[in-house]
């Protein structure tokens, strides 16, 4: 099933590039029918171990097939960060999807307090004050490898101040299933 995903990933990007729909749905469904189930998927692409585009959804609103393919062109040509991807580039990403679980709002009293309700290296995180929001998934502990780096940069990514915890945003977190 894992390399399956990877290969819907792949060819819904190779799809993009000839604005064709080549994937046969009716067929992965009958083979696997845990595609047909509500699930959040992030897709993220990476080029010579820098980010090339990684697009998601943070809440199951569609079947994992279509979140999965959705996903994957809009990481390759939809991604605000970047250029779309060419051809030649296509030949080289790595591609990595991640299913999410479904988040789950932690209780804190401070960030002393958030600290102890978060695992560091393992939970992906939402951060929410009014409109802004902004999520990082447990991958980017791997650069962001402590608790005030992660969530300062979060913060930031949110459009907040790097202190932001200090206002008491709404926080979540969630698990992912990675598949690379």
């Amino acid at each position: 099933m894992l390399n399956v995903i990877l290969d819907i990933a792949k060819n819904a990007i190779k799809d993009g590039f000839s604005h064709t729909s080549t994937i046969d749905k009716k067929a992965l469904l009958e083979l696997y029918p845990e595609l047909s189930k509500l699930k959040a998927t992030f897709v993220t692409l990476t080029l010579d171990r820098q980010l090339r585009g990684c697009i998601g959804s943070l809440i199951a609103h569609r079947t994992l097939l279509d979140d999965l393919i959705h996903n994957a062109q809009s990481a390759a040509f939809e991604d605000p960060r970047f250029y779309p991807l060419n051809p030649e580039e296509f030949s080289r990403i790595i591609i990595e999807v991640s299913l999410l679980s479904e988040p789950e709002l932690i209780t804190y009293e401070n960030s002393d307090d958030l600290k102890t309700k978060v695992t560091v290296g393992t939970d992906g995180i939402i951060l929410q004050k009014g409109s802004k929001k902004a999520t990082f998934l447990p991958q980017v502990w791997e650069q962001l490898p402590t608790f005030e780096l992660f969530f300062s940069h979060l913060c930031q990514k949110a459009g907040l101040e790097p202190d932001c915890l200090e206002s008491h945003p709404d926080i979540w977190h969630y698990k992912v299933e990675k598949v690379k």
